[in-house]
């Protein structure tokens, strides 16, 4: 590669990929028992380096690609990650990126069933409804990043979801879909005081408007042209400041699993990876056929092109416990299987 610094990290992540197949399979066979280990040691790692390190950037992959080895892995990441978004003893800035981590993960993991994909869904979305019905009558029912950080995150991370796997739920039993889609109601969501169409950043936004539009599920480009034409005076970024247009990026939010653009690691990482295809609005209207890339480049998975993903610096640390389990939590039933 061109950049000196980037072609190191290629080397490194080769190698640190290669180390963890090495691991976990002898002759071919997966050993539950080291990949257990090595799966909770990764985690106290994720947890005290790479989950607060604001926009990381490629070296979260080592954990995308030990949960390729078993869905049972994939699955305790996704839990670990939902108690760390939900439970209120966790800074704010630390729920927000879970949410990320969480939405960015069913998103592009190729190898998480639609099933596991909805039972997130399923926690999520109920979450989201709670929070509403928390705050509708409250004193703090605007729009605000500084209060309701962790739900705008969630917000997007469901909506991000749904643009990449719409096709995958509705596929098969269109009928059985589109009532799963409804029973979702993503039009209290949309409709409700906080406005998250109003923080959410504008590329997610608009292709979550054009899928649920072609759905029928709710119409939300009333609201995206109402706040296009106002300034956000009270909505605040996390770091300060003034105030930010719809342009802005106000949760200072970043999708971990975007591309991976490494080229020799990325030979590991690519039949795993979802890219992004190609939709123009008039194909999510049914109007053309949908370009599938084969390859993942910089210029290929464009879905966020143009976004201003600002990173200003490593945020602080906090200390995890893989074993530990947050107050107030609910049964997480689908997650509780063995590896």
């Amino acid at each position: 590669m061109a950049h000196a610094v980037a072609d190191r990290l290629d080397i490194l992540m080769t190698v640190l990929l290669a180390y963890i197949k090495n691991i976990c399979y002898v002759n071919g066979t997966l050993e539950l028992t080291r990949t257990k280990e090595l799966y909770r040691d990764l985690i106290a790692v994720f947890d005290k380096l790479i989950l607060p390190t604001h926009a990381s950037c490629h070296v979260q992959y080592v954990i995308f690609y030990l949960c390729s080895f078993r869905l049972g892995l994939a699955e305790a990441f996704l839990e670990h990650l939902w108690k760390k978004m939900q439970s209120p003893s966790n800074p704010a800035v630390i729920r927000q990126t879970a949410a990320g981590y969480i939405g960015s993960f069913l998103a592009r993991a190729k190898f998480l069933p639609i099933q596991t994909v909805k039972a997130c869904l399923d926690l999520l979305v109920p979450w989201l409804h709670q929070y509403i019905h928390s705050q509708d009558a409250g004193s703090k029912a605007f729009c605000d990043v500084s209060l309701h950080g962790p739900f705008y995150a969630t917000c997007q991370a469901v909506f991000y979801t749904l643009v990449f796997r719409h096709r995958q739920m509705v596929e098969g039993n269109l009928r059985k879909g589109l009532a799963y889609l409804q029973m979702l109601n993503f039009e209290r969501i949309v409709m409700c005081q906080l406005n998250p169409l109003k923080v959410c950043l504008p590329a997610v936004t608009n292709m979550f408007a054009a899928i649920t539009r072609k759905y029928q599920l709710v119409f939300c480009y009333t609201i995206i042209e109402r706040n296009n034409r106002q300034m956000l005076p009270v909505v605040r970024s996390s770091l300060g400041g003034d105030s930010l247009t719809t342009n802005a990026n106000p949760l200072d939010s970043f999708f971990p699993f975007d591309p991976y653009l490494l080229k020799r690691s990325g030979k590991m990482i690519q039949p795993i990876y979802q890219v992004w295809e190609e939709v123009s609005v008039c194909d999510v209207g049914g109007a053309r056929q949908t370009v599938k890339k084969d390859s993942v480049t910089e210029e290929d998975d464009d879905f966020l092109r143009g976004e201003s993903l600002q990173s200003e610096a490593v945020v602080g640390f906090i200390s995890g416990s893989f074993e530990s389990h947050s107050v107030g939590s609910p049964p997480v039933a689908f997650l509780q299987r063995p590896f």
